[in-house]
């Protein structure tokens, strides 16, 4: 066992919901300590400037460093932001930063495209460090993608060693946020591989905000009060991501284009609920065509968890059992960011954090750059 270093990390998802703080303690490979967590919500209109940051880098960026005007704006105050509740964090839990060795920033993911070697996470490392005095490890996913690699999902060692731990395998864990993605984690625990599913919660809130003013379908509520329209849930299935093998993986809008007004035309608010959250059940059920075995237990993360439409017709079309990550005695919120807490140890420590059976990637790969206060 290597020295366990005490680390942050700080996770703002695709979903747009806030930013998950958590710390772990860890050696960076299976020894973990779980400590606090916290989830600091965005106000609408702060994710309205994401929504619009997103935009721009969709229609506008071409290189990673540029950041044009509402962009730019975002990335500061999203960085001002996350150094507040990492200020609040350590205020709430009566840590000083002294006692951080690191912390772990994802930024927020305004655009991913690694058939361009192109991914872009808006967040200043470098101001955030300044701002709170503890060392920051970011930008970690920018190394596999210049190496060749999809560059996502990159929390799929963090998933093997809680894997290691449960003592479950094979076992599949699934984190259902913006995008869905899974890790499979092998019966002989080295077997790693990892994808995007497809579409998590985005395509949801995005319907739910439309036409019912809210950010996302509670408990799944509405969508269990829904009927799913098998045929334009046939069509959504049919798009080639699902049939290409893995590695793989997904921005945030990669199906939204396949959701124009004509493809949803005359669905109520309960059944567009209903045939979204079954989009998403049925592309994490897809997954198991790409496992060696089938999964002895689904363990599954995100907010996407909470959706009792998603979770039901999952369970319906897997074989074992389907369970929230709670159910295994963890925080099920908190996991993305206790991810990047441990990502950032590994990237001290100069350990690889993708692989080829993750992302794609020719060989393991280290990332993340280090800014020191």
């Amino acid at each position: 066992m290597g020295k366990l270093k005490r680390a942050i990390g700080l996770m703002s998802g695709t979903s747009m919901d806030g930013i998950d703080v958590a710390l772990i303690e860890t050696d960076g490979r299976e020894e973990l300590r779980h400590g606090p967590s916290f989830t600091f919500p965005y106000s609408e209109p702060f994710r309205q400037h994401l929504r619009e940051a997103a935009a721009v880098a969709a229609s506008e960026i071409k290189a990673r460093a540029e950041r044009p005007g509402v962009m730019r704006l975002a990335e500061q105050y999203l960085t001002d932001l996350h150094a507040e509740a990492v200020t609040h964090f350590l205020e709430d839990t009566g840590i000083k930063a002294a006692d951080i060795e690191v912390i772990g920033f994802h930024g927020h993911t305004v655009l991913h495209a690694p058939e361009r070697r192109l991914t872009v996470q808006i967040g200043d490392g470098r101001r955030l460090a300044q701002a709170v005095g503890v060392p920051v490890v970011y930008d970690m996913r920018i190394a596999d993608v210049m190496a060749g690699g999809e560059g996502a999902p990159l929390v799929p060692v963090y998933h093997q060693a809680i894997g290691v731990r449960l003592g479950r395998l094979p076992a599949a864990f699934v984190n259902i946020g913006g995008v869905a993605n899974v890790t499979y984690v092998g019966s002989d625990r080295d077997l790693l591989l990892a994808f995007d599913t497809g579409p998590g919660n985005a395509l949801i809130d995005d319907w739910m905000l439309r036409h019912a003013a809210t950010a996302y379908d509670a408990d799944g509520e509405t969508a269990l009060h829904g009927k799913v329209d098998d045929g334009l849930l046939h069509q959504l299935l049919a798009n080639p991501y699902f049939m290409a093998p893995p590695p793989k993986s997904l921005d945030r809008d990669s199906f939204a284009s396949g959701l124009d007004g004509k493809a949803l035309a005359g669905l109520s608010l309960t059944a567009g609920a209903a045939t979204l959250a079954a989009f998403t059940a049925e592309a994490i059920a897809r997954s198991r065509e790409h496992f060696p075995q089938e999964p002895a237990i689904w363990v599954v993360s995100g907010g996407g968890r909470k959706n009792r439409a998603i979770m039901t017709r999952l369970a319906e079309r897997v074989e074992n059992a389907v369970v929230p990550i709670d159910a295994i005695g963890l925080n099920g919120d908190a996991i993305e960011a206790e991810a990047w807490a441990y990502l950032a140890v590994r990237s001290l420590s100069g350990l690889p954090l993708t692989f080829p059976g993750t992302t794609g990637v020719p060989w393991p790969t280290p990332g993340g750059v280090l800014a020191r206060p």
